[in-house]
């Protein structure tokens, strides 16, 4: 599979401190980024994100899916997933991250967020589930979005686009120290989907089935 060629400095860290975040910019040309958003538009089993909220149950219009070598359990905001067995399609693409980063991932949280309207509040990764200060690779499709990061001290924020097809990866102490979020915007009307390869640690307790 072809790399995209660009100028963009993978190896530069995006944030000032307490943290590691590399953007990669393009990873895929633009038929091949084609290719695999239709491809996951219609194979993944996409359902409406449900959260728990001051007892409430919130049902998100963003829709989420859930994959991994092993049918891990994975919970945030109170709401436990069990993994699907990967595709073909998100196989062939954790090969092509694990190859250009240098790390390996054993899951995979899927976003899609149909226009502008739909995003994601400032939060954090921090689940008990997930390798401490591993790394998270966000592969996107389709509208290209701004991306933002905001110090949980100091308030400073660091903010970018993300293209079609591209790769952001964070790393190191980014989960402790910053919160992260997909801010909505009238200006965007196509669809985007998000792939955060992840790697689960199982704990003590943790249902494997």
């Amino acid at each position: 599979m072809l790399l995209f060629d660009n100028l963009i400095d993978k190896n530069k860290n995006l944030l000032p401190k307490d943290g590691e975040v590399h953007y990669y910019g393009r990873l895929l040309l633009t038929e091949q980024a084609t290719h695999y958003y239709k491809k996951l538009l219609d194979s993944i089993d996409w359902k409406n994100d449900v959260a728990i909220i001051f007892g409430k149950r919130i049902e998100t219009k963003r829709k989420v899916a859930w994959y991994a070598e092993k049918p891990f359990e994975y919970t945030y905001s109170k709401n436990t997933k069990i993994a699907l067995p990967w595709t073909k399609e998100l196989l062939e693409l954790k090969k092509v991250v694990e190859q250009e980063t240098g790390e390996t991932f054993n899951s995979c949280l899927l976003n899609l967020y149909h226009n502008g309207n739909e995003g994601m509040a400032w939060h954090s990764d921090g689940e008990k589930d997930l390798k401490k200060d591993g790394a998270i690779a966000s592969l996107s499709f389709g509208a290209e979005r701004k991306f933002a990061f905001k110090n949980k001290e100091t308030k400073e924020t660091v903010a970018l686009n993300l293209e079609h097809g591209s790769l952001l990866v964070m790393k190191g102490k980014t989960q402790t120290y910053w919160l992260h979020r997909l801010p909505p915007t009238k200006k965007v009307q196509l669809p985007r989907i998000n792939l955060t390869f992840r790697t689960i640690e199982p704990h003590r307790g943790m249902n494997i089935l």
